[in-house]
């Protein structure tokens, strides 16, 4: 769901970019049901989803890695150790970011999520200190209504995201 919503609002800033999901187990299941349904609701197509285990290369391409835990986080540390800079959950990153502030469009992109990984706490990833509300709980097993908590959820994480790393590209789309 996350990566339709994200493919979704770049498109609607305007924002080329390349987006992709993968996650730490075995790939190839197709989206549940219910993520179907919800992003369906948003005019959103996930039914030729399938899912794709991550791997060293993928992550070492991305100039962002955001996932939903910090055992997606972790992993990709350990697949590429120089990606710890680039990689967040989610929550994470507007937590970070928001206190870091905005991006400014002279800011690349790389520097900028620097600036946000500096102000991380490393142990965090280890399960000391972590904030358990910092990662985004996975919908799957339970109801359509989950997965829209999640979906609704989801949509204004990313939204925020773009707002911080992407400024005037979104304030563009607003104005458009």
């Amino acid at each position: 769901m996350a990566e339709v919503l994200l493919r979704h609002h770049l498109a609607m800033a305007g924002i080329e970019a390349t987006v992709s999901s993968a996650g730490v187990y075995e790939g190839g299941a197709p989206a549940t049901g219910h993520g179907i349904t919800a992003m369906a609701a948003r005019g959103l197509d996930l039914t030729n989803h399938r899912s794709r285990r991550m791997d060293e290369a993928m992550v070492e391409r991305a100039d962002l890695v955001i996932g939903m835990t910090r055992e997606h986080v972790r992993e990709a540390a350990v697949l590429d150790r120089d990606a710890l800079a680039k990689t967040f959950t989610l929550k994470e990153l507007v937590t970070l970011a928001e206190a870091v502030g905005p991006r400014d469009p002279a800011e690349p992109l790389a520097a900028y999520l620097n600036r946000v990984a500096a102000t991380r706490v490393r142990s965090s990833l280890l399960g000391l200190g972590h904030n358990d509300a910092l990662d985004v709980e996975d919908p799957v097993g339970r109801g359509r209504r989950d997965y829209e908590v999640t979906a609704d959820l989801l949509d204004g994480l990313l939204h925020r995201v773009l707002e911080l790393t992407f400024p005037s590209d979104v304030a563009q789309e607003r104005t458009a």
